[in-house]
């Protein structure tokens, strides 16, 4: 899978995700993908979130491994 299909498809996991996080008064930035690790900004009422880790990874990781299996790991950068 090319950088810019990685990409796209990672967007599209975001966009599955992001009504889910926007409902809650939160959102999801891509910063950018290295290495296979996602990097993203959670904003809004994430931020303060008290279960904004387990959101990163069992709601924002696994749908972005669904749509790019080769993506290891999310990470939030504050």
């Amino acid at each position: 899978m090319t950088a810019t299909e990685t990409q796209n498809n990672v967007e599209k996991a975001l966009e599955e995700i992001r009504p889910f996080l926007v409902s809650d008064g939160g959102n999801i930035k891509l910063l950018s993908i290295e290495n296979n690790t996602v990097k993203v900004q959670l904003e809004g009422a994430c931020i303060g979130c008290s279960v904004n880790q387990m959101t990163l990874k069992n709601g924002v990781e696994a749908t972005i491994k669904k749509y790019a299996p080769q993506i290891e790991e999310v990470i939030n950068v504050q």
